[in-house]
């Protein structure tokens, strides 16, 4: 197997490892508590010290990736998630839980960015859409897969199983990254940003946790307000810092280029559709058509099959017609599948469904890959790093703040239909909400230059031609002619 294919398929175990992780939990919640004492409730807060953690050590995933290696780095971090991921299934008490979630969540912040970093600096960027199209399947697959194999799992072996289905993933996967990924890294390290990584880590954990744990009753306004609101504070005074340094933890000034300027603010708006959409579909199959919890899951698996069938069509397509135009109409033709959901009710068939949801999740699979590869198309290789520790924070806030939406357009639609449990009707507005914000990303991709990444999709430059230059080249050569002339006369 060539380096092209090989590399993005050890990149993609991993981040399927770590995405499938973060949600194979949900099911097994209950199991888990009573195993070790606690409630439910007290559970979920010990789970989201996972995303916490994530957040937290995102933004020195660049600076760690440039001043060790990305090889040793990617390695070392699929190494502390399998640690991480053994202590959760020895795990006796709710301290022991938290704990060995945020080793998993340190993991976790260092493998996705420098994964992202390996495939950048081993893939030529002529190549850089069809090793995206495999990379981008872990992060749509996951969290759809996730809740029924925690369901099986859970009811017909032990949820200790859930964890120690990762030992063998990750073994393998740090054996493949020794022998094939070169060991590439920066000769010349820059200073690292340490009170920077303090603004940022407080900015990006505030608002992530607080926007994750927000509409979910598990901590109360005051507390969810007040995380939101120190973050908020926190990344503020990290803007301002950054102005003033010429090293910072997380790069501002890459916005300043046009495709990774759309791939962030479009991509965040975009992302919020999908962030949502793992935690609205189950419960609308689940609490709102009654079906169980291996059912639901068979169902919302078949956007991850469209999703996979995507992949070996994507670089084709985007060669064909460009970065810009593909992302501009089909951010609306996604948004218009997840729009669809709902008009989902209990009498629809459910091969209908499952049919709405495969083609949904061949177009955002499509879409997705794009935003990922056009990141990179014009970022410079010595800031690489940068580019995607700051596009990997961006994805974690986005997918927060997705689930964050979802879960208020709920309960506001709740209260106005004056409803004390949650009913099928309750989910049509929170699927409109994000639909449409999805499909406000088309603003931002439909600005870039028509040419946008043509370096990385391989379509040929567009040339624009300028009247006036070409009036003065006539006459240039129009003067031209008459001098030879003129000469020749003579």
């Amino acid at each position: 197997m060539n380096k092209e294919r090989l590399i993005p398929l050890i990149v993609a175990a991993a981040l399927f490892m770590e995405n499938m992780d973060s949600t194979v939990i949900a099911t097994s919640l209950p199991a888990i508590a009573a195993d070790i004492g606690t409630s439910p409730l007290t559970l979920k807060l010990a789970i989201t010290s996972y995303l916490l953690s994530l957040a937290i050590f995102i933004p020195a995933s660049g600076w760690t990736a440039d001043r060790f290696g990305a090889r040793t780095v990617f390695s070392t971090a699929i190494a502390v998630f399998m640690i991480g991921s053994i202590g959760c299934a020895l795990s006796s008490s709710v301290t022991h839980f938290v704990i060995a979630r945020t080793l998993q969540g340190l993991g976790g912040a260092m493998m996705t960015p420098v994964g992202r970093l390996v495939l950048l600096r081993s893939i030529d960027k002529s190549a850089l859409v069809n090793a995206m199209a495999w990379v981008t399947v872990p992060a749509l697959v996951g969290p759809v897969v996730g809740p029924p194999l925690g369901g099986f799992i859970t009811t017909y072996f032990s949820w200790h199983w859930i964890f120690l289905i990762n030992i063998p993933v990750g073994v393998l996967g740090i054996v493949l990254a020794q022998r094939y990924i070169d060991p590439i890294r920066s000769d010349n390290p820059e200073r690292f940003d340490l009170y920077g990584m303090v603004l940022a880590g407080i900015g990006v954990g505030g608002i992530a946790f607080g926007l994750s744990v927000a509409g979910l009753n598990l901590l109360p306004w005051t507390v969810v307000i007040a995380l939101i609101g120190v973050g908020s504070i926190s990344m503020t005074l990290y803007v301002v810092h950054a102005r003033r340094t010429d090293t910072p933890v997380l790069d501002l000034t890459l916005l300043r280029l046009p495709t990774f300027r759309a791939s962030i603010y479009g991509g965040f708006l975009f992302r919020l559709g999908v962030g949502a959409l793992p935690f609205l579909l189950p419960l609308l199959m689940q609490v709102g058509f009654g079906l169980s919890p291996f059912r639901s899951g068979l169902v919302t698996f078949s956007s991850a099959v469209g999703a996979m069938g995507m992949k070996t069509l994507a670089a084709r397509i985007i060669r064909a017609f460009g970065f810009r135009n593909i992302m501009t109409v089909n951010a609306v033709v996604s948004s218009a599948f997840l729009a669809a959901c709902a008009l989902f009710t209990v009498t629809t068939p459910l091969l209908l469904i499952m049919i709405i949801l495969v083609v949904g999740g061949f177009f955002r699979s499509l879409q997705f890959t794009a935003i990922n590869a056009l990141a990179y198309a014009d970022v410079e290789p010595e800031r690489m790093s940068r580019a995607t520790t700051l596009a990997s924070v961006n994805q974690q806030l986005a997918i927060s703040a997705g689930v964050a939406l979802g879960a208020f357009s709920v309960e506001a639609t709740m209260m106005f239909h004056h409803n004390t449990e949650l009913a099928a009707a309750d989910f049509g507005p929170g699927f409109l909400v994000v639909s449409l914000l999805s499909a406000a990303s088309t603003y931002y991709f439909f600005r870039m230059p028509a040419d946008a990444g043509h370096q990385v999709s391989g379509r040929r430059m567009v040339v624009i031609s300028d009247p006036t230059r070409e009036s003065e080249a006539e006459e240039e050569a129009a003067r031209e002619t008459v001098t030879a002339r003129d000469q020749k006369l003579s």
